[in-house]
């Protein structure tokens, strides 16, 4: 008998890649298995890829939801509803669905798409957890999958530049995997995230290694093309990087619709340069990182598949529940924590300067902590503005407005805290730096157990906001 025949697996994100990897693994040692996604053709081509892939003799079966997008609540509810309603158990649901995210400067980063990316990957990985309790029973396991980029280790960091809401969403999900290791217990529900390292994938090729190389190409503008016109560009020069080179006609395309005046054919040369030099960084940067691993290769889809079924061992999965398993192989240069020389000490000039604090508060010490760093920051010669949340009790807005120039500000609007912040500028001073103050994590019980609702309010307040 195979290892996981009689079993069953759902697996987010499955029409292609490391998805559809995963499926065909648990379908070739025989279990059966649940694939869904947003494309309902790439499911349908998986899906009889791995109907041909079940053993011969095992009762295997493949099912699809198409459609379906872990971002959103109806249609995940509507997925899990119908399989209670079929008697499916399910045994093993992985948290494997993704997207790249904006591939840009943080500042640069568009506030809708930072929300999609943690939409995606930290509320569907939630949102797909707590729904999968309706169909999974003692011994289930929950497989979150991360990245290498989020991995911790001591006195090190593993910044991935121009990825700040990818990372932050992948990172978030770690922390969700440990907790509800803890919070299934009585369930007997194990829970564990692994990160894999670079993988092969046309993501990673096409995508986020071009996306990288376009960014630092937009940071600093390109020959006579500023920065704003590279940003223009990049995106339609993208599409013209083809396996055996660059597609010339694509690139005279785009010279001919944001010519705007200018000399077609010049900017066809220039924009042809600039793609060049894209593909060259884009080609630089998975080089260097290649040479961060032993063997100098990155990951194959099937490695990582077999890294998830074997975290998916009933005894493997008893002994390191709750944990976030490397799978990276990558030896990441980064420089300590610790200096050798302890800093000195003096007294700040803040002269000229103003410091911003963004209260969304909820106690007497929130209102402390932006008393005493604010004092701080007057005494040494800065000002100081604080924009206070309309959620903040009135006996905090009142202890810090009584004290420090403030306004009540709706913080979770992006357009009214830019305007804000702008005034600033232009009334105290060139803006030192920016503290918000979160306060503190409300009393929710378990993680598992808040509606949709609860768990995006706390999503706006700690990560979005």
């Amino acid at each position: 008998m195979l290892k996981f025949q009689d079993k069953v697996a759902l697996v987010t994100g499955s029409g292609t890649g490391i998805g559809k990897a995963i499926a065909t693994k648990f379908v070739e040692n025989g279990a059966s298995v649940i694939i869904l996604g947003r494309r309902k053709e790439p499911l349908q081509e998986a899906a009889t890829e791995l109907e041909g892939k079940i053993p011969q003799g095992v009762n295997a079966t493949v099912k699809i939801f198409a459609g379906v997008d872990v971002a959103d609540e109806t249609a995940m509810n509507e997925m899990f509803e119908t399989l209670k309603n079929e008697g499916t158990n399910v045994d093993y649901i992985i948290n494997n669905a993704g997207v790249s995210g904006p591939v840009t400067c943080f500042a640069n980063s568009p506030l809708d798409e930072f929300k999609s990316t943690i939409a995606i990957h930290l509320t569907g990985t939630f949102w797909g957890s707590v729904q999968a309790l309706k169909v999974m029973k003692e011994g289930g396991k929950i497989i979150t999958i991360s990245t290498f980029f989020t991995e911790e280790k001591p006195l090190e960091q593993r910044p991935y530049r121009f990825r700040s809401p990818y990372t932050a969403s992948q990172g978030a999900k770690n922390r969700l995997a440990e907790c509800m290791s803890w919070e299934l217990t009585d369930k007997g529900i194990i829970s564990i995230a692994t990160n894999p390292g670079p993988v092969h994938s046309d993501r990673i090729y096409k995508t986020v290694y071009p996306k990288a190389a376009a960014e630092f190409m937009r940071v600093s503008g390109f020959e006579d093309l500023t920065p704003v016109e590279v940003e223009e560009a990049k995106d339609d020069l993208l599409e013209c990087i083809e396996a055996d080179g660059i597609n010339k006609e694509g690139i005279a395309k785009t010279a001919e619709k944001l010519a705007n005046g200018r000399d077609v054919a010049k900017l066809t040369e220039t924009f042809t340069n600039l793609l060049t030099k894209i593909k060259t960084i884009a080609e630089k940067v998975q080089n260097n990182t290649s040479h961060m691993i032993a063997n100098r290769e990155f990951l194959s889809q099937a490695q990582v598949s077999e890294t998830v079924l074997n975290l998916c061992d009933d005894e493997i999965a008893k002994i390191i529940n709750g944990k976030v398993i490397p799978g990276d192989r990558v030896f990441y240069p980064v420089k300590p924590h610790i200096g050798t020389t302890a800093p000195g000490v003096h007294q700040p000039d803040f002269t000229g300067k103003a410091v911003v604090f963004t209260i969304d508060g909820t106690d007497k010490t929130d209102a402390e902590r932006v008393e005493f760093l604010a004092s701080h920051v007057e005494k040494n010669g800065g000002k100081v503005a604080c924009f206070i949340s309309q959620s903040t009790p009135q006996e905090i807005q009142d202890s810090i407005s009584g004290k420090f120039h403030s306004h009540v500000v709706d913080i979770k609007n992006p357009d009214e805290v830019e305007r804000w912040l702008n005034t600033a500028k232009t009334n105290i001073g060139e803006i030192l730096a920016v503290v918000h103050v979160t306060g503190k994590l409300p009393e929710v019980g378990n993680l598992t157990e808040l509606t949709r609702a609860g768990w995006e309010e706390l999503v706006a307040k700690f990560i979005s906001t």
